[in-house]
């Protein structure tokens, strides 16, 4: 699988299940906690984006902000259609948000929401891989010429 279709399709679904239990059960069932509940559906997202990031940039590889970028895109569009069907099932309460605003709006702040913290992930794991590896290589004297 590609590996920005991997991040998109694992992202997106965290997102549609963090949707899923914050509008239709804590919601319900909590309503005093909304803020705090939000806050920790945002943190689960940005912690997994920040995790999932600084592996990334760990490896060294070429190319990770397209990568993360289409994957943020996919994860966006992809989980902002699921929540909008999902809400069209009569029992299912997850905001009564129109189509439009779902794949632009929604979608534009999730693509963000997954982009910029997997961007500062990877910012750290580069500079971790950089750091370990000077630490890895053995120092050695240095030997001056001699002028004669």
């Amino acid at each position: 699988m590609t590996a920005w279709v991997l991040r998109a399709t694992v992202l997106g679904a965290l997102v549609v299940a963090c949707r899923v239990l914050l509008d239709g059960f804590a919601m319900v069932s909590w309503p005093t906690y909304g803020t705090f509940w939000r806050a920790a559906c945002l943190l689960v997202i940005i912690a997994a984006a920040v995790t999932w990031g600084v592996r990334d940039g760990r490896t060294g590889d070429d190319g990770l902000i397209v990568r993360w970028l289409a994957a943020g895109l996919g994860a966006g569009l992809a989980s902002s259609a699921v929540c909008w069907a999902l809400d069209q099932i009569p029992g299912i309460e997850l905001g009564d948000a129109g189509i439009l605003y779902e794949l632009t709006s929604a979608a534009s702040f999730i693509m963000l929401l997954v982009f910029l913290p997997a961007m500062v992930g990877v910012a750290f794991g580069h500079s971790r891989a950089r750091r370990s590896s000077e630490t890895a290589a053995p120092a050695t004297e240095q030997q001056f010429a001699t002028a004669n």
